[in-house]
């Protein structure tokens, strides 16, 4: 558990540098401009660009990780003092479960879309791994993709695959738009 813990901190910090870097070069069209400009730095005075909340939220988690580090160097937490193995079989199986559930979610969004996957692993995670009640799982399972939509595609304007059930959002378009 102790080594897991360390392999976690490390995976996670090179990570989020990782995604620090790629937040910084979003398009950029003036050639002068600063390779940062995305993340709040702007020389034109325009406002933060589209890397500014990536950049940030992968700098918070870089400082995450490393308090981890530096919590099991000091072997503060259980975890850091732990010499027990690192999944059980209980932990293998959920974690199968779950990562399963979420390939052929991934699979799924190219098929039925982000609005269409979404419920189907909402209710295969809360209902069937999690075993909440049916109302709880449906009201969730329904909930998010309408939020979803309304930030995503309403709000931000930005369009996420709708695959074979795009036709039932055209009048939803031509409503909102």
């Amino acid at each position: 558990m102790r080594l897991a813990e360390l392999i976690t901190a490390i995976v996670i910090a090179l990570f989020s540098l990782y995604l620090m870097w790629e937040s910084g070069e979003g398009p950029s069209w003036d050639p002068n401009a600063v390779r940062f400009a995305n993340i709040g730095i702007n020389v034109n005075n325009e406002g933060p660009g589209s890397g500014f909340w990536p950049f940030w939220l992968s700098l918070i988690m870089l400082i995450c990780s490393v308090l981890v580090g530096f919590n099991w160097y000091r072997k503060t937490t259980p975890q850091s003092r732990s010499t027990e193995k690192y999944l059980d079989y209980f932990g293998l199986r959920i974690f199968a479960l779950v990562g399963g559930g979420l390939i052929v979610f991934l699979l799924l969004i190219g098929v039925v879309g982000f609005y269409g996957a979404i419920p189907l692993f909402l209710i295969y995670y809360i209902y069937f791994i999690g075993r909440h009640p049916l109302w709880l799982t449906l009201m969730i399972a329904i909930a998010v993709p309408v939020f979803s939509f309304f930030f995503f595609d309403i709000s931000m304007r930005i369009v996420l695959p709708k695959g074979l059930l795009e036709p039932l959002f055209i009048p939803l378009y031509d409503i909102f738009l």
